[in-house]
């Protein structure tokens, strides 16, 4: 039983580091052509139940190509990694994918106000939900990427966050001060969407990349679409930033405007329009699934979703935007 001091709240991954070892063990290091397609990649290495993790900070770099094509499978039962979740939580709460979540930043839309449809999720207890702070969940991350169980941390401590927790206190060994023990986190399946990656997944990042380096080391399998695939080569004229090494990746594809409608920084902006677009048909249940029959279940694919959003012409523009207000600072 849980002591006074610890949070009330079930653990929803295994810490243990040994049977996180075990399952890298087995996986391969080559380095092999891993290019295939989004709809393969969702159907092959995403099951119903499995536990996701996806990067990006709030509407920026997201995996949008993915997340669809999660709803499009009409995958369930899914686990999720809160992080800073804004666009990406409306999308797979929008699909009725996951009915657990460790919640870090999650329902709110940052300025754009909150997800009427995410927050219906928590509300009507369809989601499990545990809470941490943003700062936990990626040194949750970083313990999994390190191979340690758990990091101590003085954070959530004596708050309400960590009664709605499943951390641990412990007690530092060295000076006896009292500590949050926060649980390694080793995702089932990792979705990040990046800048540039070579056919066999090494990627780069430009800006801002919060936890992505760790929590691509921690997911035990990882799905990397890209804006752009590059020869193999160029990664290797700048090796010093290639944040995520090829031996994490299990799929790379290539996804133009693959964080549409996030902003992809010094590429892209925000479709400010869209995304008010998808809030309106949050009102009610049968304007929202009429929003899904036409842009994703009526969609191909992430392109057929594109072309419906205004296509090249809408995706200039925003690009335009993006370099009027960033420049080309990231390269």
């Amino acid at each position: 039983m849980k002591s006074e001091n610890t949070g009330k709240h079930r653990l929803f991954m295994d810490p243990d580091v040994d049977k996180a070892r075990e399952f890298f063990r087995h996986k391969s290091r080559k380095m092999e052509n891993k290019v295939t397609t989004v709809k393969e990649a969702v159907g092959r290495l995403i099951q119903d139940g499995d536990y996701i993790a996806v990067g990006g900070f709030g509407a920026n770099r997201i995996p949008a190509a993915v997340l669809h094509e999660i709803v499009r499978q009409r995958k369930k039962n899914l686990g999720l990694s809160g992080h800073t979740a804004t666009h990406d939580m409306q999308i797979l709460a929008a699909g009725d994918c996951f009915d657990r979540c460790d919640v870090a930043y999650v329902v709110g839309l940052e300025a754009r106000g909150l997800s009427k449809t995410s927050r219906r999720a928590f509300e009507s207890g369809k989601v499990e939900a545990v809470e941490w702070t943003n700062a936990a969940l990626a040194w949750r991350y970083k313990a999994a990427a390190m191979g340690i169980p758990f990091i101590p941390a003085r954070i959530m401590m004596g708050t309400d966050t960590a009664k709605h927790s499943a951390f641990e206190e412990t007690t530092c060994p060295y000076t006896g001060i009292k500590l949050a023990a926060l649980p390694a986190l080793y995702p089932d399946v990792g979705i990040i969407h990046v800048h540039r990656a070579d056919v066999y997944g090494n990627c780069q990042i430009d800006g801002i990349m919060v936890s992505d380096q760790d929590m691509a080391r921690a997911a035990k399998k990882l799905i990397i679409t890209a804006e752009r695939l590059v020869p193999h080569e160029e990664i290797r004229r700048q090796p010093d930033r290639t944040v995520i090494p090829y031996y994490c990746v299990d799929a790379v594809i290539e996804v133009p405007y693959g964080s549409y409608p996030g902003n992809m920084p010094y590429e892209y902006f925000s479709d400010e329009d869209h995304l008010r677009e998808w809030q309106a048909a949050e009102k009610s249940e049968e304007s929202l699934q009429a929003f899904l029959d036409k842009y994703i279940y009526g969609a191909k694919d992430f392109n057929d979703y594109l072309q419906l959003c205004g296509g090249i012409e809408k995706m200039q523009k925003l690009r335009n935007q993006e370099f009027l207000i960033n420049g080309n600072g990231g390269r």
